[in-house]
């Protein structure tokens, strides 16, 4: 058998000590497949009295992380520290700057920075991978990187997000509000105490944007991604939903179009039927649409501590056999810079829930401001009849184009009898 590849862990929270365990239980498995051992001799963390319920063996530990990328006696640093800056942004770069591949599962920082680190990483002729930066356990960077690399990717899109998931599921089946729910998911721990990066949509956009990147062969752009959460969404809206016919989830959808790429994490209403809509609680989906595969969906676990400790270390596994793939699936140089597709572009159909004083004639007014933005109707539902009362109505749209609806609602939001903001989200047919 070959020599042990010999790997630097920086960072041993719930991944990293994951990391650690999957070596060591599968370890003869792993030696078999990659015809050589895995061996961690280094490791770094901010606490080196915490227990994490691993053995650290002979691992040589490090104060600095930085001081273990540039000088363990390691091949591969993995990089599981987090955020798009600071310290895991300069492990990263010491390490390929050293001549180290690097295994990262931080998603914030090669959301960021990704291209300016595949391109370090090639010119030092290094590998920079990152399947558990996406969707945790399911392999879906090596599918579209190798599965689908005969296909041009016409669309991707998926939940990507197991927070939102839970919480949206959770409303629908018991009616409680998002701030009731959300606390739960706090205290199952599938929320952080400061949910914002879940919730608001900033994780998905994340994992978004080096999807895009990769299945476009575009450069990664996450300042290109539209970004909406899931705060405002009531259960009066999953109830609707759900009786037509529709399921809600927070979607990243990305497609190339003929004014650039189309990037955007939002609330969606998806047919019941869909395979996604089928996707509930934590679980994570990804779909892609090939122009020779197909339609091709990818569910699983998008995080925790085995299915990502699994996913970084399916990245050892390919550079212990020697293999190598360029970053984003192309060269860099060979990364395409196209234009952003603006959100006032997007074509789709819309559900629009409205609050308004029940009275003669305000329906009329509503269906009139749609009509004089060419915004054409297919239903409307109103729930109760209170004269002089607020009421809920909802109306579903024909395809229009976003300018359009948004010119619309501002109209209607105007108007005497509508009490509240109307609540618009978007249908997609996937």
């Amino acid at each position: 058998m070959a020599s042990p590849l010999k790997i630097a862990i920086a960072g041993l929270g719930t991944v990293g000590a994951g990391v650690v365990k999957l070596l060591a239980d599968n370890g003869e498995l792993l030696a078999q497949r990659c015809g050589r051992p895995l061996v961690v001799t280094a490791v770094s963390a901010r606490d080196k009295g915490r227990k994490r319920g691993v053995d650290l063996g002979r691992a040589k530990w490090f104060d600095d992380a930085a001081a273990l990328a540039a000088e363990a006696d390691a091949e591969i640093v993995l990089e599981l520290i987090g955020g798009s800056d600071g310290i895991a942004r300069r492990v990263c770069e010491i390490a390929i700057a050293r001549g180290r591949s690097v295994v990262t599962a931080n998603k914030a920082l090669l959301a960021v920075h990704g291209t300016a680190l595949a391109r370090a990483a090639e010119e030092k002729d290094v590998s920079l991978c990152y399947e558990a930066a996406v969707a945790g356990g399911i392999p879906v960077i090596k599918a579209l990187r190798e599965g689908l690399a005969a296909n041009r990717i016409l669309r991707i899109y998926g939940i990507l997000n197991g927070t939102c998931n839970y919480i949206l599921t959770q409303m629908r089946r018991t009616g409680r509000p998002f701030a009731e729910v959300l606390a739960e998911a706090q205290k199952l721990g599938y929320a952080e105490a400061d949910p914002s990066f879940d919730v608001d949509g900033i994780d998905a956009a994340h994992k978004l944007a080096i999807l895009a990147g990769l299945a476009f062969g575009a450069a990664v752009n996450f300042a290109g991604v539209h970004i909406e959460g899931i705060r405002h969404i009531a259960p009066l809206d999953l109830e609707f939903a759900k009786e037509l016919g529709y399921r809600l989830k927070l979607l990243g959808i990305a497609r190339m179009t003929d004014h650039g790429i189309e990037q955007r994490v939002h609330p969606c209403l998806v047919p019941i039927e869909t395979p996604i809509a089928a996707v509930e609680d934590v679980f994570n989906a990804v779909v892609a649409e090939g122009n020779f595969a197909g339609r091709t969906v990818f569910e699983g676990r998008g995080a925790g501590a085995g299915p990502t400790a699994s996913a970084v270390v399916a990245d050892v596994v390919d550079l212990a056999r020697g293999r190598r793939t360029p970053t984003f699936g192309v060269p860099v140089s060979a990364l395409a810079l196209p234009p952003v597709s603006p959100m006032e572009r997007r074509i789709g159909a819309y559900y629009i829930r409205l609050m308004v004083v029940d009275r003669p004639g305000v329906i009329a007014d509503v269906t009139a401001a749609l009509r004089d933005e060419n915004v054409s109707l297919e239903s409307m539902l109103q729930r109760g009849r209170s004269p002089d009362e607020m009421v809920p109505v909802v109306l579903t749209t024909h395809d229009t184009e976003e300018a359009g609806m948004n010119r619309a609602l501002r109209r209607i939001q105007a108007l005497n009898a509508v009490l509240e903001p109307p609540r618009a989200i978007r249908i997609e047919n996937l």
